[in-house]
């Protein structure tokens, strides 16, 4: 094996998930972690590498980075040769990227790679730890003036072209929140499990049109690990590894909200692109997908970026919502996605992915073929995909 294949995860873990509990980012950490050591089969004293997205102390929203790598490394009293924590990459998969690297390259064997959340508790006593910091500069100089503070202001102005230019509809649209809400009834970790009807949908309040409430992800705290180590280290593990088959990680356009040639093509098309140029897989051979849903529009043009339809078309892919539920041709967001499971940003997605790819997913399991995934986090200025697979041949 050459490149990241020669990279598995075999391990993961994830702590409690929920609204406001109360608890630190490194308290939460410390739970997914051991768990992700402990499903690798492996202790704390196999760790020598640590990885995060996005780093201790990164980003203006409270309880959005987590604590650092070298906060674990010195909480869990870990001795590692190698470690990172990093806001700029392709996306939130940033961290299992470079951990595949890291053991690739013989840097580390058994890398922990963690992201956790604590934005749910901090938007206690009306915080909003959804919005920008008004401080900000940069790119944003050219938004928060106009009241633009926060992604769904960015995207819902992309929802609109989008709606626009291909004429989705608001029907079509809400498929993804409903598909998400189905899964997270067969979910016992997911925030929301109760039943949400077209109607519900349709009625609800307009956040930022056309994305109503239903179209924004729920923010939540918790945490989620895994142990990234080298194939044939792997190749012992208690459980089935999750080979990395290849990594989405381009930036080709401007690295901004709403400078791209086209509004309706951000830096996920750019990460998807460079994914499928790095295998001989196709977007034909994946056959459940977890896409980032941080809000539904996003999810609309993952589903394009990624090749599983063609640009414009996501409208028609979705209509009745047949093609991405648990026994359609794509099973989409399985566990619940963001916007009913809870925003784990991303690396809930991933670790949802392993569990299919285990068949150890439950009520909830893909029971047709299930033997490569496909990840899609971020949207907007950054993006990554990973491309993931069973077994280790």
């Amino acid at each position: 094996m050459s490149g990241l294949r020669s990279a598995a995860i075999r391990g993961i873990g994830q702590s409690a998930v929920g609204r406001r509990l109360g608890r630190s980012g490194l308290d939460l950490t410390v739970e997914a972690a051991g768990e992700a050591i402990a499903d690798a089969g492996l202790t704390p004293s196999d760790i020598d590498g640590i990885a995060t997205y996005p780093g201790g102390g990164f980003g203006a929203q409270r309880g959005f980075s987590g604590p650092g790598a070298v906060e674990v490394q010195d909480a869990m009293r870990l001795t590692v040769d190698w470690y990172t924590g990093s806001g700029e990459g392709p996306g939130q998969l940033n961290c299992l990227v470079n951990a595949c690297m890291a053991v690739v390259t013989g840097l580390a064997r058994n890398v922990l790679v963690y992201r956790t959340v604590t934005e749910a508790t901090e938007q206690v006593g009306g915080r909003g730890a959804a919005a920008t910091n008004p401080v900000v500069g940069g790119p944003l100089e050219w938004l928060m003036p106009f009241g633009s503070i926060s992604a769904v202001h960015w995207l819902g102005v992309v929802a609109n072209r989008y709606v626009t230019q291909y004429g989705l509809t608001r029907e079509q649209l809400a498929q993804v929140a409903l598909t998400a809400r189905r899964n997270a009834g067969l979910n016992p970790k997911a925030v929301y499990r109760d039943p949400l009807t077209l109607e519900d949908y349709l009625a609800a309040r307009m956040i930022s049109t056309p994305l109503c409430l239903y179209d924004c992800d729920v923010p939540a705290d918790g945490s989620t690990a895994f142990v990234v180590s080298h194939a044939d280290a792997a190749a012992d593990s208690p459980n089935l590894p999750v080979r990395v088959e290849a990594a989405g990680t381009a930036l080709r356009g401007r690295p901004s909200w709403d400078q791209w040639a086209s509004p309706t093509r951000t830096a996920m098309h750019d990460a998807g692109a460079s994914l499928w140029e790095r295998t001989d897989l196709t977007p034909a051979d994946v056959d459940l997908a977890q896409l980032y849903d941080g809000f539904s529009i996003l999810t609309v043009l993952w589903l394009e970026a990624m090749g599983f339809c063609g640009e414009g078309e996501a409208g028609e892919f979705l209509a009745g919502g047949r093609r991405i539920a648990l026994d359609g041709e794509l099973p989409l967001n399985t566990a619940g996605g963001q916007l009913s499971a809870g925003r784990l940003h991303g690396l809930g997605l991933v670790h949802e992915a392993c569990l299919q790819l285990r068949g150890q997913a439950g009520e909830r399991q893909v029971r047709k073929r299930h033997e490569v995934a496909a990840v899609g986090n971020g949207g907007g200025p950054i993006g990554g995909a990973l491309l993931l697979t069973t077994g280790l041949g």
